[in-house]
C-alpha cells in the first residue's frame, strides 16, 4: 500500500484503480491472491498480473507464503468427507472471533511510541488478510457477511482505542506519524474491499488534537522569542544584512532604503522571527491534511482556523504576558507598539501565503478571514494602557516624597525638590518617545499619538493628585506662606505644560490639565 501511495504521488495523472478487492495495490503486494480470487488452481498464471507492474516488487510475499494454511484446508476436507462441514465452519468462525478480540485489544502503553501503534495495526491487517485469503480459497468456510460483521466490530474497537490513546500524545511529530500510519492502514484494508470512511472521519478529530499540540509547542517558541528579544531596533551595517531581513519579513520603506549604512529597521528582532514562526506553523498544519482526501477549500479552511487560534490565543497571550510582566520599561513598551504595528501590516502577506499554498482565493465564499490584525491591535492597546498606568505609578512614587509644611510662615525660593525631580523624569521620558527611530509614517501617527495621550494622562494625573494633597481632610489650617510654596510647584507644572514636552498639541491644550488646580 505504501509503494502504491508513492507511485500515486509520483504519477498523479494515472487514475487510481479502485473497485472491491481488485485495486492495483493488491496486484503489487499480493498478486497471487488475485489469481486465487478467480480460480484457486491457476497459480502458474500469476505472471499475467505482474506484467502491468513491470517486475516491480515481485518479491513481496503474499499471505500463502507467510502463513501455512494447510491445517485449515485439511480439517475442512476431513469434516466435509464426514458430512459435518457445518460443525467445522461454526467452530472456525467462533475461534477466529475470539482471536479477533485478542488482536483488537491494544497494549496499555501503545501511545508511547510509533512502534506500539505499528504493531497494533499490523496485527489487525494480518488478521483480515488471512480471513480474506480463506474467503477466496475455500468455498464458504467464511463468507462476505461474516467478514463484514467482523470488520464492523474491528472498526469500532480500533477507533475507540485510537481515540483514547491518541489523546495522551503531546508531541505533534508523533501525532503526524500516527496519522500517516492510520492512512496507510486504511489504504491497505481498502485494497481488500473493506470500507474505511470512518477512519478518515476519525482522522479529522485527531487533526483538532494535532492542532492543539502544535499550539502548545508554538506557545513555547513564541515565549522564547519574546523573552530573548532586546526590544531595540535592528541595526544593519551592510546591504547583505538589509536584504536578509527584508527577505524574512515583508517590509518596504523608500526613505530607509535611501539612507546610508549603518541604519536601523524600526522594529526589533522579534518581528521577523514571529512572522517566520507563523509561516512554519502554517506548514505544520498543512502536513496533517496531506492524503486525507480533502478538498482544497477544506484544507484552506482548516489552516485558517488553526492559524486564527495561533494568533488570537497563543501569540496574543504571549504578547500580553510580556506587556504585563513586572519591571517592563517604557522604551520596551514603545518598541512593542512599533513591532505590533508592523506585524499588523504583514497580515495581508500571511493571507497571500495561505492562498498560494491552498490555491483557494480569499474572495471565495465562506473563506475564513485571518484575525491577525485584531490580535496585534489588542496587544498595541494593552501596551499603550500599560504605558499610561506605568507613568501614573511613577508619578505616585514621586508624590510620596511630597512633604508640605502647611503652617510655614515663608515660602521657599523655588519649587519643591520632589516636584523638580518629577518634572525632570517626565521630560526625559517624553524625549524617548519623540526620538524614536524608524519610519516616518509609523513614527508620526503612532508614537506621536501615544506620546500625546501619555503626556496628557500624566499631566491630568499629576494635577488631580496635587489637588488631593491640597484638599486633604487632615489639613485643617493653611498659612499664606504654605500656599505660596504650593503655588511655586503649580507654576513649575504649568511651565512644563507650556514648554511642549511632546509636539503636536494644539495651542494650550496641555495647560488646561492644570486649570482647575490653578483656580483652587
Amino acid at each position: 500500500a505504501q509503494q502504491q501511495r508513492n507511485l500515486d504521488n509520483i504519477v498523479s495523472q494515472h487514475p487510481r484503480i479502485s473497485g472491491g478487492k481488485k485495486s492495483k495495490k493488491e496486484a503489487c503486494a499480493n498478486s497471487d491472491l488475485e489469481v486465487k480470487n478467480t480460480s484457486p488452481m491457476s497459480e502458474q498464471d500469476s505472471g499475467i498480473l505482474d506484467v502491468e507492474d513491470e517486475d516491480e516488487d515481485e518479491e513481496v510475499p503474499g499471505a500463502q507464503e507467510l502463513v501455512d494454511f494447510s491445517p485449515v484446508y485439511r480439517c475442512l476436507h476431513i469434516y466435509s468427507v464426514l458430512g459435518a462441514r457445518e460443525i467445522f465452519e461454526s467452530y472456525y468462525r467462533k475461534q477466529r472471533r475470539k482471536q479477533a478480540r485478542l488482536v483488537l485489544q491494544p497494549p496499555s502503553n501503545m501511545h508511547e511510541t510509533l512502534d506500539g501503534y505499528r504493531k497494533y495495526f499490523n496485527q489487525i491487517v494480518g488478521f483480515f488478510v488471512v480471513e480474506d485469503h480463506i474467503l477466496h480459497t475455500t468455498q464458504g468456510l467464511v463468507n462476505r457477511a461474516y467478514l463484514d460483521e467482523l470488520w464492523e466490530m474491528a472498526l469500532s474497537k480500533t477507533i475507540a482505542a485510537l481515540r483514547t490513546h491518541s489523546s495522551y500524545c503531546s508531541d505533534p511529530s508523533l501525532v503526524l506519524d500516527l496519522k500517516n500510519l492510520i492512512v496507510l492502514f486504511a489504504d491497505t484494508l481498502q485494497g481488500y474491499g473493506f470500507p474505511v470512511n470512518q477512519l478518515f472521519d476519525m482522522l479529522l478529530e485527531i487533526q483538532d488534537q494535532y492542532s492543539e499540540t502544535l499550539l502548545k509547542k508554538w506557545s513555547g517558541v513564541f515565549r522564547n522569542i519574546l523573552d530573548s528579544d532586546n526590544y531595540s531596533p535592528i541595526p544593519v551595517t551592510n546591504e547583505e544584512v538589509y536584504k536578509k531581513i527584508v527577505g524574512q519579513f515583508p517590509f518596504q520603506d523608500a526613505e530607509l532604503e535611501k539612507q546610508p549604512f549603518p541604519k536601523k529597521f524600526p522594529f526589533s528582532e522579534f518581528v521577523p522571527k514571529v512572522y517566520n514562526q507563523i509561516k512554519e506553523f502554517i506548514y505544520a498544519c498543512l502536513k496533517f491534511s496531506e492524503d486525507l482526501h480533502l478538498s482544497s477549500t477544506e484544507v484552506d479552511d482548516m489552516i485558517r482556523k488553526s492559524t486564527n487560534l495561533l494568533l488570537t490565543r497563543t501569540l496574543s497571550n504571549c504578547l500580553q504576558n510580556v506587556i504585563k510582566r513586572k519591571n517592563v520599561g517604557l522604551t520596551e513598551l514603545v518598541q512593542i507598539i512599533i513591532n505590533t504595528t508592523h506585524l499588523e501590516k504583514s497580515c495581508k502577506f500571511l493571507e497571500e501565503f495561505i492562498t498560494n499554498i491552498t490555491n483557494v482565493l480569499p474572495e471565495t465564499v465562506h473563506t475564513t478571514k485571518l484575525y491577525g490584525t485584531t490580535t496585534f491591535k489588542d496587544a498595541r492597546h494593552a501596551a499603550e494602557e500599560e504605558i499610561y498606568t506605568n507613568l501614573n505609578q511613577k508619578i505616585d512614587q514621586f508624590l510620596q516624597l511630597a512633604d508640605y509644611d502647611w503652617m510655614a510662615m515663608e515660602p521657599g525660593s523655588k519649587a519643591s525638590d520632589y516636584l523638580i525631580d518629577l518634572i525632570g523624569f517626565l521630560r526625559s521620558t517624553f524625549a524617548v518617545f519623540t526620538h524614536l527611530p524608524g519610519d516616518v509614517d509609523v513614527h508620526s501617527t503612532m508614537s506621536g499619538k501615544v506620546a500625546q495621550t501619555a503626556c496628557m494622562s500624566a499631566c491630568k494625573h499629576l494635577s488631580t493628585s496635587l489637588m488631593q494633597l491640597l484638599l486633604e481632610a487632615e489639613v485643617r489650617q493653611l498659612t499664606l506662606g504654605a500656599l505660596q510654596q504650593f503655588n511655586l510647584d503649580v507654576e513649575e507644572c504649568e511651565q512644563f505644560a507650556r514648554s511642549g514636552p511632546v509636539p503636536g498639541f494644539q495651542g494650550d491644550t496641555l495647560q488646561l490639565a492644570f486649570i482647575d488646580l490653578r483656580q483652587v
